[in-house]
């Protein structure tokens, strides 16, 4: 019952011609972008009521309980794939999906609700100690505020969360105000920066009728 009343609840905020209006306790800026196209919609309306759980096994079991397994199962639809026919040898989920949005042409820059959103660097991937694991996370993009700061959907060691990042200041955790514009990605480790979403983001794609396979 209370899946259903969000759901309801998420659809009239995200649906076209509804009014953008800031979520109670929500400090960012008031004025949002809402998601547009019905996959775009339908990608932020699943990704949003997954936040909290602890585990993607809630939803399906047919994922990997990955960050990479919340965009596939996010966008999951007939006929529709976010990984390329085949993988390369020693490439992750994250790296394959960009991978093919990069063949498509579907990568960009400037953030849209509905987008993947992609990370490099967020742990070490091949343990050498090192920043260079290259595509290691990604998310979907929630929503945009005025002042360019991204709210997005990702699941975490600590379950599926929404985290924020902001590429005008990457480096900066909070503004003036108090309001969080990047948050942490990456542990602390004896080597510091880049540890924040923003110095981390590698671009966004979007996912549209061009990732459906020919029948």
């Amino acid at each position: 019952m209370h899946r259903a009343f969000l759901l309801c609840a998420l659809l009239g905020v995200l649906l076209p011609g509804s009014e953008a209006r800031a979520t109670p306790g929500d400090t960012s800026s008031p004025s949002i972008q809402l998601a547009s196209g019905p996959l775009a919609r339908r990608a932020v309306v699943r990704a949003s009521l997954w936040v909290g759980l602890p585990s993607l096994s809630r939803v399906s079991r047919s994922v990997n309980d990955d960050c990479s397994g919340l965009a596939n199962l996010a966008y999951r639809k007939r006929g529709l794939s976010l990984m390329p026919e085949r993988t390369q040898p020693g490439e992750g989920g994250v790296a394959a999906i960009y991978r093919k949005a990069q063949a498509l042409g579907a990568l960009h820059e400037t953030p849209r609700p509905g987008d993947l959103v992609f990370f490099r660097d967020t742990y070490d991937r091949n343990r050498d100690g090192r920043r260079n694991d290259g595509l290691t996370h990604i998310g979907v993009v929630e929503r945009v505020a005025e002042d360019g700061t991204v709210t997005f959907v990702h699941r975490s060691g600590g379950g599926v969360k929404r985290s924020k990042l902001n590429l005008g200041q990457p480096g900066v955790r909070r503004d003036a105000q108090g309001r969080v514009l990047n948050d942490y990605l990456r542990r602390p480790e004896k080597v510091v920066r880049p540890r924040l979403a923003g110095e981390l983001c590698m671009g966004f794609a979007t996912v549209d009728q061009r990732w459906f396979t020919s029948p």
